[in-house]
């Protein structure tokens, strides 16, 4: 983990929101839901070194894998 991503990210996601909540006010109820659900999937994303993480295919396989034995049978 990267702290210094993720305390960088954090500072970014609260000028962001202070910026912008204000504007937010008019908005309905779930938008302003929407609006912190995806700055803290931003958040939780920042705490992980996804450039070297596996890709999506080889997650994929790791899922399925056991259900290809299955259903080979």
């Amino acid at each position: 983990m990267r702290w210094g991503a993720f305390f960088a990210t954090a500072v970014i996601i609260f000028v962001i929101v202070l910026f912008q909540w204000p504007k937010m006010k008019k908005t309905p109820k779930k938008d302003k839901w929407v609006f912190s659900i995806l700055l803290l999937i931003g958040l939780g994303l920042s705490m992980f070194e996804l450039e070297h993480m596996a890709g999506p295919v080889t997650w994929i396989e790791a899922i399925f894998k056991p259900f290809g034995k299955f259903m080979e049978k």
